[in-house]
Order: structure tokens, then C-alpha cells, then sequence
């Protein structure tokens, strides 16, 4: 009888798909993971796992699951692939992609990513490895996905910053430096569906059994907003509106903390000149909220003696997205609710270790200041957007699918895809994305199912490997984690060890000193003072030291500066609420509101046309993007893709619960499910997004259904805000709901 064995890992995809953190154990007999649970130990998820990592099993050994290197062997679309051996897939691989910077340069291949998989670490030592500056999540607009919101933090702050829900402390909720905030905003988020950027959503479930108070931002209604001392339902996209007038009641009325804004704020008085222009009537004619509601909500964040901020997407899809989220990182900055317990605590990666680089800083400090230099000479979007060039090492998606159509300035000719459905899931028009992308002269996709970018564009398609099946460091805040490999499914392979390989062959001699994946780690490692093999044996975890890395009130003890100096790591040292940074790049150095492009004050004509603004992309506990649903349990429990539609909407339109619809506008239509539903209000529908059927026929032209389903086909794009970052209109699009004649 064979005996079972239990080995302690952190997720952080493939399998969940989502960002990761959360420790899980591991069933293992005969070299089979039989079964997954979390880790009641493990400080950062306490025992507790989502439905996608439950039905784990399903996904490591689904039949239709690629285990081993396949290459296309008819055309483009018509979905023919064989397997081929791991030598000649990577053979293959090497020499179309050095032919390709033979003839065109290094920087005609862009290094394409999704965002789940810990791929900023692999994707980046390839694509530098490589050559080529064009680093890039392509298709979704704007990188209107967590980067505006990094960006904004990056200009006022100096640093990123995290809701404190007492992660970065060993003992959590017990240790008695943590206070619970008395207030926490879930801004255009519901926390109980999914774990975002370097955050577990059910942390702010925990808060409130400890007395936490929600002030909920969301046009819709959830389990959060029902239990929330106020509920701000907003028009979709006017999230900037809201936030200066919050801003205005706080400075106007006296509420702001004195003492912290005369010593630790820059700007303070152009800050409040700026919010003046939003009183509240002002504001609630923008957001159709009433004023009181907007007075009451702002008053009660500034008197909580300790409150956070909890943001999600909906901030960087604004029309100005990096702009929304520097005026709601202002609300935090004049209330005093920075680098403070049960406030905003100042984040930054676990013992100094850099594994996926957020900044262009983190960037210099892995690959040298030359390297990012001579890589921003060629990036595509840096001589146009100040902040892509001088932020963060991404290229600009929406520039780059222009440039695949244009040639202009340079071609692009080919494509390395990682842990992106880009037909399926992020891209904006995803019609244009294809047509755009089918000019490609090469493309690889690393994936572990078929889906319709795969089948309609890949040359080459790499097995990758779950998180049972890969060794991996994770540093995104706290704690410093390892994954570690515990069952090898068929020939797949991580993502490091993919890339790895390939970066090999492309730069022998910068990457000579590392002769494995391991070795590499060791090296990232190296400020926390553990090999990769040390930190697992010891736990596999560590929380941070006190130092930078640890809170709180860093900035009074001198922790956050290069010069040791008290104060934030900004050029004043202070909290920029005007941002001598983002003065210096030729920007509003405040923030400012930005109408979304279509609604019935910017294109009444198209309102009148298409009156139902349509909210697209909220997060599910059975689904991460466009993955999971060929996964027998998940889907289950969600069939098919439905619209919420409000009782009043249903009527007006003459629509039955269950019954399918066309969601139309001038760009097209896509199918849905109607679900009546009060989660909505009058006038706004909601649906999912990243859907298609792998139960349909995988070749073009059907491609999985996708044209019928993926609702990014009826979203605009490419379409960024002025700063380059921010701007995808993935929650304002108008549309209008027509019957399916039968």
C-alpha cells in the first residue's frame, strides 16, 4: 500500500491563477498530488484556499492538458500541432528569434504577459537576455492593471503602499503593535471574491470581526457593500470626481491631521486650491450620488483615528487612471494614514530580495542602469509617455499593437506569449489584436491548455507547470516565500526553467555565473541571508526583519530614505500631494478628473444609441481571467457567462431571467445569460469577461467560440490616458441589450 506524504508550498499559479501567497499542503502518493489543502500555519492565508486551488487536481491532470512541446504543422488557425522534444522546440525557438534580430533588430520581438504566474521575474530575464526592450502585457490598455496605481503611489509617497491588515507581522493579529483599522475603504473592489495584488481578500473579512467599519466605493451591490456603513454607488469612471470632493470636505471642514500635513506634506495648499473645484454639488451631478452620502463618507474616514484604502482595478481603468489613484493615495496621505498601524503601510519587498520587478529602481538593481538605459533608447512608448520611460521597465501596449500594424518606427515581427490568453482575455478589440498579430513571422506561446490565442497565432507551445511542480521564490511584500517542486507532470516545465533555458542560449556569458535556476535564486536571495534551500527548510517563509522592509514609522526613524535621513523617498522628503516627480516629467504634478470617454456627457449621441454603461471584469472565486473553464467542478458551478441586469432594465427591455441576449454596440455583439438582479442599478448591466468554451472547435475561424463570448470584442481600444498608464475602458463601455431571435 502505497503511503501518503505531505509537503508544505505557497500558490502563486499556474493552477489558481491568480497573484499567489497562499500556503497550501500537498497530498502526494506514487508521485501523484491526490489531493490539496491550505496550510493552518502559513502567516499570510491561515489555513484557508479558493475553490480554484481545491479543484487543483482537475486542472493538473485534465486530458486536454499540453504536457509536452508542440509545433504547428499546418497554417496559422487551423489548429494542427505535434509533439516535438523539448531539444527542438528550444532549437526552434533560438533560431527564428535570432533570426528575427538578425534582420530586424532585438527589439522586433516583444515579450508578451498576462497576469497571473509569477512571470515578471522569468519574462524579464528572457526578454533583456534577449535584447529587446519591449516588455509588455499587450492588449490591455493603458496597463490599466495595478501599474497607474504603483505609478501614482511612486510620485506622492515615494514608495508603494498596502492596506494594513497585519501581514507583515509574524504573530498577525495578535501582535501588539497592530491596531485593526477603524475604517477601511474597498474602492472599487469586492475583497471576499478574490486576492488581488500582494493582498488577501479575506483579510478584510478578518478586520471587521475585529470592529473594522466599511466604507464601500462600488457601482454595484455585494456582500461587502450590504454590510457597509456607507455605500457610494457611482457612476462607472467617475471615481476621480469623488475622491477630490472627499478631499474638499476633509480640508474644508478642518478634518485633515494638522500635524502630520505641516510636517511630512508637500503641496498641501495646492492641493486644496485643486479640490476646491469639486464642492459637493459639483461632484454629485458627476457621480449621481447624493451629496450628503459623499459629505458623510469622507467625514467618517477623517475622523477614524487609523483607516485604509483598499483599491482595485476599477481605479486604473478610469479615463485617467494614475490620476484617480494620486488623488485617492491624497485622501490617505492629509488624514495621516501613512506608514501607521491599521492605516496605509509603506510596502516593500520581504529582506530587500527583488524577485518580479515593480520599478525601474528594481529593474537597475537586477540588470544595471546601462542595460535599462540603452533598453529605453528603442522601448516603444518611452519617448512619448515620460512615466513609461521613467517608471517602470513595461513598453506601451496599445503603441506596440499599433506599431505590429504600422512598421513604424521600427517593425515588430515576432511574439513570446507567457501566461497570456491575449485573444480570449486582456485585449481590448480583440479583433484588432488578432489581425494585428497574424502579420507576426514568429510567435511562441508557453501555456498549459489550448485556448484561442494558442490555436489561432502560435508557432511553438511550451508545457508550463503548476505550482506543485515548480521551484520559485515570491517577495511581493511580505512574507519571503519559496515554492517549492514536489510532482512533475509529464515534460512541463516553469516558467524559470523555460526561460532560464532559452536566456542561456541567447547571453551565455551574462548569465555564465548561474548554472541553474537554483543558483539564480541563491543570488536574489542574497540579502535575506537564506540559500533557496535554507529558507524552505526552515519553513519556507520568513516575515521581514525590522529594517525598511518592516513597519511602522519608517520615515520617522530614517528607514525609507538612501541617505538615512528621516522623511519618505520623495525629492522633497515629504508626501508629495503635488508631485514635484511627476512636475519634472511635464505632467499634472495633482490630480485631476477626466470624464470616461463614452457616457451621455462625452458622446450623447452614442448614449442615446447604446443607454446601458456596461461594467465588465469583476473577479470570481471559481474563474482568474480567462482560465478554468474546462475545469469540470468550476464550471459547474458556473456554466455559462451571464449579464446582471436590474428589474427595472429586464422590464424595459422586455428580458426574462435565464433567457440569452446580445450585449451590442457599434463594434459588435456578444451572447449572454440574463440574471435579474438588485446587484446592479437601473441603467447599468454587469458581466463577466475572459470567456470562451474549450467544449467548442478550437480551429478558426470558431476559435472556441471566442467571437461569440469574449466581451473584450465589444470594448474599445487600444485607448490609454495621458499619462500612458490607466485608461482601458473595460467598465464604461456603452452598450445595449437586443433578443435573440430564434
Amino acid at each position: 500500500m502505497s503511503q501518503t506524504q505531505v509537503f508544505h508550498t505557497t500558490a502563486w499559479s499556474a493552477g489558481p491563477g491568480c497573484h499567489g501567497g497562499c500556503g497550501q499542503k500537498v497530498y502526494v502518493e506514487d508521485g501523484k498530488m491526490v489531493r490539496i489543502e491550505g496550510d493552518e500555519a502559513h502567516p499570510w492565508s491561515q489555513g484557508r484556499s479558493c475553490p480554484k486551488v481545491l479543484a487543483l487536481t482537475q486542472y493538473m491532470y485534465h486530458p486536454d492538458r499540453i504536457t509536452r512541446p508542440l509545433k504547428r504543422v499546418g497554417a496559422r488557425g487551423e489548429g494542427r500541432f505535434e509533439p516535438i522534444s523539448w531539444d527542438e522546440a528550444l532549437d526552434t525557438c533560438e533560431a527564428r528569434m535570432k533570426d528575427l534580430r538578425t534582420k530586424y533588430g532585438a527589439e522586433s520581438v516583444v515579450f508578451a504577459q498576462g497576469t497571473g504566474r509569477d512571470i515578471g521575474g522569468p519574462i524579464t530575464l528572457l526578454c533583456y537576455s534577449f535584447g529587446s526592450p519591449n516588455w509588455v502585457q499587450l492588449g490591455l490598455s493603458g496597463h490599466s492593471c495595478y501599474t497607474p496605481r504603483l505609478g501614482a503611489m511612486k510620485g506622492i509617497f515615494g514608495d508603494f503602499a498596502v492596506a494594513d491588515c497585519s501581514q507583515f507581522l509574524e504573530k498577525r493579529y495578535a501582535d501588539p503593535q497592530w491596531v485593526p483599522p477603524e475604517i477601511i475603504i474597498t474602492w472599487g473592489q469586492d475583497s471576499t471574491t478574490g486576492c488581488p495584488d500582494g493582498f488577501f481578500g479575506h483579510w478584510v473579512v478578518d478586520c471587521m470581526r475585529l470592529g473594522t467599519k466599511i466604507i464601500a466605493v462600488d457601482p454595484r451591490s455585494t456582500w461587502l457593500t450590504s454590510r457597509a456603513l456607507h455605500h457610494l454607488q457611482l457612476r462607472p469612471g467617475t471615481d476621480g470626481a469623488l475622491a477630490l470632493a472627499m478631499i474638499n470636505v476633509i480640508i474644508s471642514e478642518g478634518l485633515y491631521d494638522r500635524e502630520f500635513v505641516e510636517k511630512w506634506v508637500h503641496g498641501f495648499d495646492q492641493l486644496a486650491a485643486r479640490a476646491r473645484e469639486y464642492p459637493l454639488d459639483k461632484a454629485a451631478a458627476i457621480t449621481d450620488l447624493p451629496a450628503a452620502d459623499i459629505a458623510a463618507a469622507a467625514r467618517a474616514f477623517a475622523r477614524a483615528k487609523q483607516a485604509a484604502i483598499q483599491w482595485g482595478v476599477p481605479v486604473d481603468m478610469c479615463a485617467d487612471g494614475t490620476s484617480v489613484a494620486q488623488a485617492i493615495s491624497c485622501l490617505t496621505a492629509i488624514t495621516g494614514n501613512i506608514d501607521k498601524p491599521g492605516g496605509e503601510v509603506i510596502a516593500r519587498p520581504s529582506h530587500g530580495v527583488t524577485a518580479y520587478p515593480f520599478s525601474t529602481e528594481e529593474l537597475i538593481k537586477l540588470y544595471g542602469e546601462d542595460l535599462i538605459k540603452r533598453m529605453n533608447e528603442k522601448r516603444v512608448g518611452a519617448d512619448k509617455y515620460p512615466r513609461v520611460k521613467n517608471f517602470r521597465g513595461w513598453a506601451q501596449p496599445d503603441m506596440v499593437i499599433d506599431q505590429i500594424h504600422s512598421g513604424k518606427p521600427y517593425p515588430i515581427k515576432g511574439a513570446w506569449i507567457q501566461t497570456a490568453n491575449i485573444i480570449g482575455g486582456q485585449a481590448a478589440r480583440a479583433g484588432f489584436h488578432l489581425e494585428a498579430m497574424q502579420k507576426l513571422e514568429f510567435v511562441v506561446a508557453v501555456d498549459l491548455f489550448h485556448n484561442p490565442t494558442t490555436m489561432a497565432l502560435a508557432d511553438i507551445v511550451l508545457p508550463a507547470a503548476t505550482f506543485p511542480e515548480k521551484n520559485s521564490i515570491r517577495s511581493w511584500w511580505a512574507p519571503l516565500l519559496t515554492i517549492k517542486k514536489h510532482v512533475q507532470v509529464g515534460e512541463c516545465r516553469s516558467d524559470w526553467e523555460i526561460n532560464f533555458a532559452m536566456a542561456k542560449r541567447f547571453n551565455p556569458e551574462g548569465l555564465a555565473r548561474w548554472n541553474s535556476v537554483e543558483d539564480m535564486f541563491d543570488e536574489r536571495l542574497a540579502p535575506s541571508g537564506f540559500t533557496f534551500r535554507q529558507l524552505y527548510e526552515q519553513g519556507g517563509w520568513k516575515m521581514p526583519e525590522d529594517g525598511p522592509s518592516k513597519p511602522y514609522r519608517r520615515h520617522e526613524r530614517g528607514l525609507l530614505r538612501m541617505d538615512g535621513k528621516p522623511g519618505f523617498n520623495t525629492p522633497t522628503g515629504k508626501v508629495e500631494v503635488y508631485s514635484e516627480t511627476f512636475k519634472s516629467w511635464g505632467l499634472d504634478p495633482l490630480p485631476q478628473y477626466t470624464e470616461p470617454p463614452q457616457s451621455a456627457t462625452a458622446t450623447p449621441d452614442l448614449y442615446r444609441k447604446y443607454p446601458l454603461i456596461m461594467i465588465t471584469g469583476a473577479r470570481s472565486q471559481l474563474f482568474f481571467h480567462a482560465e478554468h473553464r474546462m475545469i469540470p467542478w468550476l464550471r459547474e458551478k458556473m456554466p455559462d457567462p451571464y449579464v446582471e441586469v436590474h428589474p427595472d432594465t429586464a422590464a424595459r427591455y422586455g428580458v426574462y431571467d435565464g433567457e440569452w441576449v446580445y450585449l451590442e454596440n457599434d463594434m459588435g455583439r456578444v451572447k449572454r445569460k440574463v440574471k435579474v438582479s438588485r446587484r446592479v442599478k437601473a441603467g447599468h448591466v454587469h458581466t463577466m469577461h475572459g470567456w470562451w468554451m474549450p467544449e467548442r472547435e478550437g480551429k478558426a475561424p470558431d476559435l472556441f467560440g471566442v467571437w461569440d463570448y469574449q466581451i473584450n470584442k465589444i470594448i474599445p481600444g487600444p485607448q490609454s490616458s495621458t499619462s500612458g498608464f490607466g485608461g482601458g475602458q473595460y467598465k464604461t463601455t456603452l452598450c445595449t441589450l437586443t433578443k435573440i431571435e430564434h
